[in-house]
């Protein structure tokens, strides 16, 4: 591969291009396009992200403190920095793990475990039977280090490669960091689910790319005049409030009028290049009104988006869109991926509703969805709509930006939403609610959207002068909430300060003194599995079964260690609610070693005060401790009693 740098602003960004002598014509292609070919296809555009993208910083002489794996598309690159360890460095396998660890992190986006690449033993072994002894690996111990089992069988999954190879793991948003956790709770056995080491840090939007100039200028008049360097300050963003409803509206109508015109150029191009006769044409000429109510849906179409949601009862949405005195328009647009079939079906349903003779002058679908006809139609429309399938949507930011142009959001309680309404800068979709029954689902998601426009945001939109205030406070509450928290200056900032940071400091702690923290934590890791199958923990009945919120328990407890040391171990008073099976915590106390009562065994106490009123469940733990660990429960060994 060679190595093309693109000077974007101050960054240097370096694309790798397998089109180059002497490569195979198949060769030639694996750099040409993201999606496309079968898994031998995408386990070689992998390695070569990997394994060749980390050979090519390398050999243009960068040497990053900090490595980001988003999704486990490129996670070989630790495969391949371990490599380099064991090779150039003369570490052992497990040393040079824990130095590629420290210095890693890695970003899921994927909420269902089908959605993450993963690959037949017997492919992988076909790529790497002669790269695991670069490893000092044999076969197993390689395979073993991505295990997934999957229904149809064993797979080496690139997600599991990339938490393996990485102490610090993030999902996109506060849900979609509790549906990672659940799904990967295996790799850290008898843990908690809330305290397996995946956090969140939600996805956030480059706000000048994303907004209207025209909403800038407005902003220029009312705001502090350092505006744009405080994005991510609510103070800054209060003053939307104070911006007169005349003026939001003038400007948002100047949006609106923009996305009309654009819309019915391309519309009338679209049209006439499908051969739809001049009727349609004309037709297109005159599509959409600006007085009138525009709901925008643009997105990749995926069948967990469900972008024929509102279709679900057509003769209610019907009568919804075709109504003489309050009118609404549905805009789509998006694109469905190459292999989907389920997803471009969808667009055709869409289609020949925008070509139905009841709702051919409702429903729109742009074609050839890019960055241009999203900025027209974020700018432009007044709603929002996101309909996934909770808890499908990891994150999503379309209808961030949305907001913080001033059209606020319709959405179901996933992804970034559920955290970013308040109740009063948008409607939510459903409930926020799990659900067996994906029928059920999608009626009761559609039966809240019918009511929302019927009952709520239609008489808004089209009511009195009383109920049109309410409207702008809505909008203004939009972006005066969503701006600060889901831009990208906040969100590199959460990035910098809680993983970046971090792992720059623990990377260069690991490779210090001839990599000597890395080499002693290795070590202790070793002598825990050694050792681990006979640690037990015995907790005694605690003195009274109630007590008085605000008065002090006393809990005890004897460990037999095993031949480990005191200092090898935290043992713990987990205070909290039982969940099924799990132990939800709710407080974690250490507890103090007392005595040795006997060889190998000692005994534990601590107090604690319960602060609230019910039925309380507890548990007494013991875990490995090292003051190098990264995250106290990143071995996921537990000994409860």
């Amino acid at each position: 591969a060679q190595v093309w740098t693109i000077q974007v602003g101050r960054i240097t960004l370096l694309m790798l291009d397998t089109d180059v002598d002497p490569n195979a014509p198949e060769d030639r292609e694996l750099a040409a396009r993201l999606y496309g070919g079968d898994q031998e296809m995408r386990i070689s555009q992998e390695i070569i992200l990997g394994i060749g993208g980390v050979r090519a910083l390398d050999a243009m002489g960068y040497q990053p403190s900090v490595w980001h794996m988003n999704e486990g598309h490129s996670a070989f690159l630790g495969l391949e920095r371990v490599r380099q360890l064991v090779q150039q460095q003369g570490l052992s396998f497990r040393t040079a793990v824990e130095v590629v660890r420290a210095s890693s992190v890695f970003t899921t986006h994927t909420p269902v475990p089908a959605g993450n690449d993963a690959f037949p033993f017997e492919l992988v072994e076909r790529y790497f039977y002669n790269y695991w002894p670069q490893l000092n690996l044999g076969r197993d111990e390689f395979l073993s280090l991505a295990h997934h089992q999957m229904e149809w069988g064993p797979r080496f999954s690139m997600t599991v490669l990339a938490l393996q190879l990485s102490a610090r793991a993030n999902g996109v948003s506060e849900l979609h960091g509790q549906v990672s956790r659940n799904m990967w709770k295996d790799l850290w056995p008898d843990t908690p689910v809330d305290e397996v080491p995946i956090t969140h840090i939600t996805n956030g939007v480059h706000y000048a790319t994303w907004t209207s100039p025209n909403l800038h200028a407005l902003l220029d008049q009312y705001l502090a005049s350092d505006w744009r360097q405080r994005l991510d300050d609510p103070e800054v963003w209060a003053g939307v409030h104070e911006i007169p409803d005349k003026e939001l509206k003038a400007v948002r109508r100047e949006m609106k009028e923009e996305l009309v015109g654009f819309v019915r150029q391309r519309l009338s191009d679209q049209y006439h290049r499908l051969g739809l006769g001049p009727a349609a044409v004309r037709r297109a000429e005159s599509m959409l009104d600006p007085d009138a109510l525009i709901i925008g849906f643009a997105r990749r179409f995926a069948t967990y988006k469900r972008a024929t949601l509102i279709f679900r009862d057509i003769e209610r949405i019907t009568t919804l869109l075709t109504d003489e005195e309050r009118p609404v328009y549905i805009l789509f647009a998006g694109k469905a991926h190459p292999a989907g079939e389920p997803g471009k079906e969808l667009i055709r349903r869409i289609f020949r509703s925008s070509q139905n003779s009841a709702l051919a002058a409702r429903v729109v679908f742009l074609e050839d969805y890019d960055m241009n006809v999203a900025r027209h139609m974020l700018a432009g429309v007044d709603i929002w709509l996101n309909n996934p399938r909770r808890p499908l949507e990891a994150s999503g930011t379309s209808g961030e930006k949305a907001a913080m142009n001033g059209a606020p959001n319709l959405s179901v309680l996933d992804g970034w939403w559920r955290e970013g309404y308040n109740g009063r800068n948008g409607w939510a979709i459903g409930e926020e609610r799990s659900y067996d029954d994906q029928e059920a689902q999608d009626e009761e998601d559609a039966l809240s959207l019918y009511n929302t426009l019927e009952e709520e945001i239609v008489p808004l939109f089209y009511g009195s002068d009383e109920q049109r205030a309410a409207w702008w406070a809505i909008v203004k509450e939009s972006i005066a909430t969503i701006t600060p928290q889901y831009n990208m200056q906040r969100m590199v900032k959460d990035y910098t300060l809680q993983l970046y940071i971090p792992a720059g400091e623990s990377g260069e702690s690991y490779r210090a003194d001839s990599f000597g923290t890395a080499h002693s934590v290795t070590q202790w890791k070793q002598k825990i599995r050694d050792h681990w199958h006979g640690v037990q923990v015995y907790a005694d009945p605690l003195a009274t079964m109630q007590t008085a919120v605000g008065e002090p328990l006393t809990a005890s407890a004897s460990v037999r260690l095993n031949g480990l040391s005191p200092d090898d171990v935290a043992v713990e008073l987990v205070l909290g609610d039982e969940s099924g099976s799990d132990l939800q915590a709710l407080s974690v106390t250490p507890m103090r070693m007392q005595h040795q009562s006997e060889q190998d065994v000692y005994h534990y106490e601590a107090a604690f005060v319960p602060e609230r009123s019910g039925r309380h469940a507890y548990g007494i733990r013991v875990r490995p401790s090292h003051p190098a660990l990264i995250h106290p429960m990143e071995l996921g060994k537990t000994r409860w009693a």
